[in-house]
Protein backbone atom coordinates (compact mmCIF):
# COMPACT_ATOMS: atom_id res chain seq x y z
CA UNK A 1 0.00 0.00 0.00
CA UNK A 2 1.34 3.43 -0.97
CA UNK A 3 0.73 6.46 1.22
CA UNK A 4 -0.72 9.56 -0.38
CA UNK A 5 -0.56 13.15 0.77
CA UNK A 6 -3.49 13.98 3.03
CA UNK A 7 -4.99 17.23 4.30
CA UNK A 8 -6.06 15.45 7.46
CA UNK A 9 -2.51 14.32 8.25
CA UNK A 10 -1.11 17.84 7.87
CA UNK A 11 -1.30 20.04 10.94
CA UNK A 12 1.34 22.70 10.46
CA UNK A 13 3.54 23.84 7.60
CA UNK A 14 6.96 25.42 8.06
CA UNK A 15 5.13 28.77 8.11
CA UNK A 16 2.86 27.52 10.87
CA UNK A 17 -0.34 27.45 8.79
CA UNK A 18 -2.42 24.78 7.11
CA UNK A 19 -1.76 24.23 3.38
CA UNK A 20 -3.99 25.82 0.77
CA UNK A 21 -6.64 23.60 -0.85
CA UNK A 22 -4.48 23.42 -3.98
CA UNK A 23 -1.68 21.97 -1.84
CA UNK A 24 -3.88 19.73 0.28
CA UNK A 25 -5.77 18.22 -2.66
CA UNK A 26 -2.74 17.41 -4.83
CA UNK A 27 -2.37 13.63 -5.09
CA UNK A 28 -5.63 12.91 -3.26
CA UNK A 29 -8.49 10.55 -4.15
CA UNK A 30 -12.19 11.37 -4.52
CA UNK A 31 -14.12 8.29 -3.48
CA UNK A 32 -16.75 10.26 -1.56
CA UNK A 33 -17.71 13.92 -1.29
CA UNK A 34 -16.97 13.49 2.42
CA UNK A 35 -13.31 12.83 1.57
CA UNK A 36 -12.92 16.59 1.12
CA UNK A 37 -13.22 19.22 3.83
CA UNK A 38 -15.70 22.06 3.41
CA UNK A 39 -12.86 24.41 2.43
CA UNK A 40 -11.69 21.92 -0.20
CA UNK A 41 -15.17 21.48 -1.68
CA UNK A 42 -15.48 25.26 -1.89
CA UNK A 43 -12.10 25.40 -3.64
CA UNK A 44 -13.23 22.93 -6.29
CA UNK A 45 -16.36 24.99 -6.89
CA UNK A 46 -14.44 28.29 -7.09
CA UNK A 47 -11.98 26.85 -9.60
CA UNK A 48 -14.80 25.29 -11.66
CA UNK A 49 -16.39 28.73 -12.05
CA UNK A 50 -13.01 30.17 -13.10
CA UNK A 51 -12.30 27.40 -15.61
CA UNK A 52 -15.73 27.78 -17.16
CA UNK A 53 -15.32 31.56 -17.45
CA UNK A 54 -11.82 31.51 -18.96
CA UNK A 55 -11.02 28.03 -20.35
CA UNK A 56 -8.11 29.30 -22.45
CA UNK A 57 -6.05 30.02 -19.33
CA UNK A 58 -5.96 26.32 -18.51
CA UNK A 59 -5.39 24.95 -22.02
CA UNK A 60 -2.05 23.27 -21.24
CA UNK A 61 -2.26 23.03 -17.45
CA UNK A 62 -2.24 19.21 -17.58
CA UNK A 63 0.11 18.87 -20.55
CA UNK A 64 1.03 15.20 -21.19
CA UNK A 65 -0.97 13.92 -18.20
CA UNK A 66 -2.60 10.54 -18.85
CA UNK A 67 -6.03 9.60 -17.49
CA UNK A 68 -7.36 6.04 -17.68
CA UNK A 69 -11.08 5.32 -17.31
CA UNK A 70 -12.42 1.87 -16.43
CA UNK A 71 -16.22 1.71 -16.78
CA UNK A 72 -18.32 -1.27 -15.71
CA UNK A 73 -21.50 0.66 -16.57
CA UNK A 74 -22.72 2.37 -19.73
CA UNK A 75 -22.15 6.12 -19.90
CA UNK A 76 -22.75 9.19 -22.04
CA UNK A 77 -22.17 12.30 -19.88
CA UNK A 78 -19.55 10.87 -17.51
CA UNK A 79 -17.31 9.43 -20.20
CA UNK A 80 -17.50 12.32 -22.65
CA UNK A 81 -17.18 15.08 -20.04
CA UNK A 82 -14.11 13.46 -18.49
CA UNK A 83 -12.53 12.96 -21.92
CA UNK A 84 -13.34 16.51 -23.01
CA UNK A 85 -12.10 17.86 -19.68
CA UNK A 86 -8.61 16.38 -19.78
CA UNK A 87 -8.21 16.79 -23.54
CA UNK A 88 -8.89 20.52 -23.29
CA UNK A 89 -6.44 20.79 -20.38
CA UNK A 90 -3.65 19.35 -22.53
CA UNK A 91 -3.80 15.77 -21.28
CA UNK A 92 -5.02 12.51 -22.78
CA UNK A 93 -7.81 10.04 -21.97
CA UNK A 94 -7.61 6.26 -22.29
CA UNK A 95 -10.92 4.39 -22.08
CA UNK A 96 -11.24 0.72 -21.05
CA UNK A 97 -14.66 -0.91 -21.43
CA UNK A 98 -15.30 -3.18 -18.43
CA UNK A 99 -19.01 -3.73 -19.03
CA UNK A 100 -18.40 -7.41 -19.84
CA UNK A 101 -15.70 -8.06 -17.23
CA UNK A 102 -15.94 -6.61 -13.70
CA UNK A 103 -12.78 -5.06 -12.33
CA UNK A 104 -10.81 -7.46 -10.16
CA UNK A 105 -12.06 -10.54 -11.98
CA UNK A 106 -9.12 -11.07 -14.36
CA UNK A 107 -6.47 -9.56 -12.09
CA UNK A 108 -6.48 -8.36 -8.51
CA UNK A 109 -7.16 -4.68 -7.96
CA UNK A 110 -3.90 -4.38 -6.02
CA UNK A 111 -1.90 -5.72 -8.97
CA UNK A 112 -3.80 -3.47 -11.39
CA UNK A 113 -3.10 -0.45 -9.21
CA UNK A 114 0.63 -1.17 -9.06
CA UNK A 115 0.73 -1.32 -12.85
CA UNK A 116 -1.47 1.69 -13.53
CA UNK A 117 0.37 4.05 -11.21
CA UNK A 118 3.49 3.58 -13.37
CA UNK A 119 1.72 4.55 -16.61
CA UNK A 120 -0.94 7.13 -15.84
CA UNK A 121 -1.50 10.23 -13.70
CA UNK A 122 -5.08 9.53 -12.60
CA UNK A 123 -7.54 6.60 -12.53
CA UNK A 124 -11.28 7.18 -13.07
CA UNK A 125 -13.64 4.33 -12.16
CA UNK A 126 -17.35 3.80 -12.87
CA UNK A 127 -18.33 0.65 -11.04
CA UNK A 128 -21.05 -1.28 -9.31
CA UNK A 129 -19.36 -1.99 -5.96
CA UNK A 130 -18.06 1.04 -4.08
CA UNK A 131 -15.40 -1.20 -2.55
CA UNK A 132 -13.81 -1.53 -6.01
CA UNK A 133 -13.05 2.19 -5.91
CA UNK A 134 -11.83 2.32 -2.32
CA UNK A 135 -9.60 -0.71 -2.85
CA UNK A 136 -8.05 0.77 -5.99
CA UNK A 137 -7.47 4.01 -4.08
CA UNK A 138 -5.85 2.06 -1.27
CA UNK A 139 -3.18 0.58 -3.53
CA UNK A 140 -2.64 3.14 -6.32
CA UNK A 141 -0.11 5.94 -5.69
CA UNK A 142 -1.86 8.21 -8.21
CA UNK A 143 -5.29 9.80 -7.58
CA UNK A 144 -8.43 7.70 -8.00
CA UNK A 145 -11.78 9.34 -8.85
CA UNK A 146 -15.21 7.84 -8.27
CA UNK A 147 -17.17 8.40 -11.49
CA UNK A 148 -20.14 6.51 -9.99
CA UNK A 149 -20.54 3.56 -7.66
CA UNK A 150 -23.50 1.93 -5.96
CA UNK A 151 -22.90 4.23 -2.96
CA UNK A 152 -22.07 7.65 -4.41
CA UNK A 153 -21.78 9.85 -7.50
CA UNK A 154 -19.57 12.72 -6.26
CA UNK A 155 -18.70 14.25 -9.65
CA UNK A 156 -22.39 14.62 -10.46
CA UNK A 157 -23.01 16.38 -7.15
CA UNK A 158 -20.16 18.84 -7.79
CA UNK A 159 -21.66 19.75 -11.17
CA UNK A 160 -25.15 20.05 -9.69
CA UNK A 161 -24.13 22.51 -7.00
CA UNK A 162 -22.00 24.42 -9.49
CA UNK A 163 -25.25 24.88 -11.43
CA UNK A 164 -27.07 26.04 -8.30
CA UNK A 165 -24.32 28.54 -7.48
CA UNK A 166 -24.60 29.94 -11.00
CA UNK A 167 -28.36 30.38 -10.58
CA UNK A 168 -28.55 31.56 -6.97
CA UNK A 169 -25.07 32.95 -6.27
CA UNK A 170 -24.49 30.66 -3.30
CA UNK A 171 -25.74 27.36 -1.92
CA UNK A 172 -25.65 28.69 1.64
CA UNK A 173 -29.12 28.33 3.21
CA UNK A 174 -30.59 27.26 -0.13
CA UNK A 175 -33.67 25.04 0.20
CA UNK A 176 -32.75 21.96 -1.82
CA UNK A 177 -35.17 19.05 -2.22
CA UNK A 178 -34.52 15.60 -3.63
CA UNK A 179 -37.56 13.39 -4.30
CA UNK A 180 -37.41 9.72 -5.20
CA UNK A 181 -35.08 6.82 -4.50
CA UNK A 182 -32.48 7.43 -1.79
CA UNK A 183 -29.73 6.18 -4.08
CA UNK A 184 -26.07 6.93 -4.85
CA UNK A 185 -26.86 10.33 -6.39
CA UNK A 186 -28.97 11.25 -3.38
CA UNK A 187 -26.12 10.32 -1.03
CA UNK A 188 -23.61 12.61 -2.73
CA UNK A 189 -26.15 15.43 -2.97
CA UNK A 190 -26.84 15.26 0.78
CA UNK A 191 -23.15 15.37 1.58
CA UNK A 192 -22.32 18.31 -0.68
CA UNK A 193 -25.44 20.20 0.45
CA UNK A 194 -24.20 19.79 4.00
CA UNK A 195 -20.67 20.88 3.04
CA UNK A 196 -21.98 24.07 1.43
CA UNK A 197 -24.48 24.95 4.17
CA UNK A 198 -27.69 24.22 2.26
CA UNK A 199 -30.94 22.95 3.77
CA UNK A 200 -31.51 19.56 2.14
CA UNK A 201 -34.80 17.65 2.33
CA UNK A 202 -35.12 14.13 0.93
CA UNK A 203 -38.63 12.90 0.15
CA UNK A 204 -38.69 9.16 -0.48
CA UNK A 205 -41.04 6.22 -0.01
CA UNK A 206 -40.80 4.09 3.10
CA UNK A 207 -37.99 1.52 2.71
CA UNK A 208 -36.33 3.61 -0.03
CA UNK A 209 -34.72 6.29 2.13
CA UNK A 210 -30.99 7.04 1.84
CA UNK A 211 -28.62 4.95 3.94
CA UNK A 212 -28.67 5.82 7.63
CA UNK A 213 -24.89 6.11 7.92
CA UNK A 214 -24.73 8.61 5.04
CA UNK A 215 -27.57 10.61 6.60
CA UNK A 216 -25.70 10.68 9.92
CA UNK A 217 -22.49 11.74 8.18
CA UNK A 218 -24.27 14.52 6.29
CA UNK A 219 -25.98 15.75 9.45
CA UNK A 220 -22.66 15.88 11.31
CA UNK A 221 -21.21 18.05 8.53
CA UNK A 222 -24.33 20.25 8.41
CA UNK A 223 -24.02 20.90 12.14
CA UNK A 224 -20.67 22.55 11.41
CA UNK A 225 -21.75 24.56 8.36
CA UNK A 226 -25.21 25.75 9.37
CA UNK A 227 -27.00 23.50 6.91
CA UNK A 228 -29.56 20.80 7.67
CA UNK A 229 -30.71 17.38 6.48
CA UNK A 230 -34.37 16.30 6.73
CA UNK A 231 -36.07 13.08 5.66
CA UNK A 232 -39.78 12.88 4.90
CA UNK A 233 -42.12 10.47 3.11
CA UNK A 234 -44.61 12.98 1.73
CA UNK A 235 -43.37 14.46 -1.59
CA UNK A 236 -45.57 17.55 -1.24
CA UNK A 237 -44.09 18.30 2.19
CA UNK A 238 -40.61 17.73 0.77
CA UNK A 239 -41.05 20.15 -2.11
CA UNK A 240 -42.79 22.93 -0.12
CA UNK A 241 -41.07 26.29 -0.82
CA UNK A 242 -37.98 24.60 -2.28
CA UNK A 243 -35.52 26.64 -4.34
CA UNK A 244 -34.49 23.50 -6.26
CA UNK A 245 -36.30 20.22 -6.86
CA UNK A 246 -34.19 17.25 -7.94
CA UNK A 247 -35.14 13.73 -8.96
CA UNK A 248 -33.51 10.66 -10.49
CA UNK A 249 -34.72 7.45 -12.05
CA UNK A 250 -36.75 5.22 -9.75
CA UNK A 251 -34.69 2.17 -10.67
CA UNK A 252 -30.92 2.61 -10.83
CA UNK A 253 -28.55 0.46 -12.89
CA UNK A 254 -28.21 -2.92 -11.21
CA UNK A 255 -31.81 -2.92 -9.94
CA UNK A 256 -33.58 -3.43 -13.28
CA UNK A 257 -35.27 -6.55 -11.92
CA UNK A 258 -37.28 -4.29 -9.56
CA UNK A 259 -38.85 -2.07 -12.24
CA UNK A 260 -42.34 -3.59 -11.99
CA UNK A 261 -42.27 -3.56 -8.20
CA UNK A 262 -41.04 0.03 -7.93
CA UNK A 263 -43.30 1.71 -10.51
CA UNK A 264 -46.46 2.00 -8.33
CA UNK A 265 -44.44 2.84 -5.20
CA UNK A 266 -42.76 5.83 -6.85
CA UNK A 267 -45.74 7.10 -8.85
CA UNK A 268 -46.70 9.70 -6.19
CA UNK A 269 -43.12 11.05 -6.36
CA UNK A 270 -43.28 11.95 -10.04
CA UNK A 271 -42.16 15.54 -10.57
CA UNK A 272 -45.01 17.08 -12.54
CA UNK A 273 -46.65 20.50 -12.71
CA UNK A 274 -48.81 19.76 -9.69
CA UNK A 275 -45.87 18.81 -7.49
CA UNK A 276 -43.65 21.68 -8.72
CA UNK A 277 -46.43 24.13 -7.88
CA UNK A 278 -45.58 23.53 -4.22
CA UNK A 279 -42.01 24.76 -4.69
CA UNK A 280 -40.99 28.42 -4.65
CA UNK A 281 -42.04 30.32 -7.81
CA UNK A 282 -38.38 30.75 -8.79
CA UNK A 283 -37.53 27.07 -8.20
CA UNK A 284 -35.42 25.13 -10.68
CA UNK A 285 -35.87 21.52 -11.68
CA UNK A 286 -32.83 19.22 -11.72
CA UNK A 287 -32.07 15.68 -12.94
CA UNK A 288 -28.76 13.89 -13.40
CA UNK A 289 -29.94 12.23 -16.65
CA UNK A 290 -30.71 10.00 -18.42
CA UNK A 291 -34.36 10.59 -17.57
CA UNK A 292 -37.22 8.17 -18.07
CA UNK A 293 -39.65 10.66 -19.55
CA UNK A 294 -43.12 10.67 -18.02
CA UNK A 295 -41.98 8.23 -15.36
CA UNK A 296 -40.10 10.10 -12.59
CA UNK A 297 -40.61 13.43 -14.40
CA UNK A 298 -43.04 14.67 -17.01
CA UNK A 299 -42.05 16.21 -20.33
CA UNK A 300 -43.68 19.48 -19.27
CA UNK A 301 -41.20 19.84 -16.40
CA UNK A 302 -38.13 18.32 -18.04
CA UNK A 303 -38.45 20.56 -21.11
CA UNK A 304 -40.02 23.51 -19.30
CA UNK A 305 -38.58 26.89 -18.29
CA UNK A 306 -37.68 25.75 -14.76
CA UNK A 307 -35.45 22.93 -16.00
CA UNK A 308 -31.66 23.30 -15.74
CA UNK A 309 -30.84 19.69 -16.62
CA UNK A 310 -28.68 20.54 -19.62
CA UNK A 311 -26.79 23.18 -17.66
CA UNK A 312 -26.05 20.41 -15.16
CA UNK A 313 -24.83 18.16 -17.97
CA UNK A 314 -22.52 20.88 -19.30
CA UNK A 315 -21.19 21.60 -15.84
CA UNK A 316 -20.03 18.02 -15.43
CA UNK A 317 -17.12 18.98 -17.71
CA UNK A 318 -16.25 22.20 -15.86
CA UNK A 319 -16.45 20.63 -12.39
CA UNK A 320 -14.32 17.70 -13.50
CA UNK A 321 -11.76 20.05 -15.04
CA UNK A 322 -11.40 21.76 -11.67
CA UNK A 323 -11.16 18.41 -9.90
CA UNK A 324 -8.45 17.12 -12.26
CA UNK A 325 -6.50 20.38 -11.97
CA UNK A 326 -6.48 20.22 -8.18
CA UNK A 327 -5.75 16.50 -7.82
CA UNK A 328 -2.96 16.64 -10.43
CA UNK A 329 -1.39 19.89 -9.30
CA UNK A 330 -2.28 21.65 -12.51
CA UNK A 331 -3.11 24.97 -10.87
CA UNK A 332 0.61 25.75 -10.93
CA UNK A 333 0.60 25.66 -14.75
CA UNK A 334 -2.09 28.23 -15.48
CA UNK A 335 -1.13 30.74 -18.18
Amino acid sequence: MTNKSSFWNTTETSAGTLPSPAESLAGRDLCSIADFSTIEVEAVMKLAHAVKAEPGKYRWALDAKQMVMFFEKASLRTRLTFEAAINTLGGNAIFVDQTQSPLGERESLADMARNLERWVSVIVLRTYAHETITEMAQYAACPVINALSDLEHPCQALADFLTLEERFGSAKELKFTYVGDGNNVCHSLMLIAAQLGAHCTVGSPKNYAPKADIVAQARAIANETGGSIALVNDPIVAVKDADAVYTDVCTSMGFEHEVTKRAPIFKPYQVNEQLMANAAPHAVFMHCLPAHRNAEVTDAILDGPQSVVFEQAENRMHAQKALLLLLLGGTNNVR
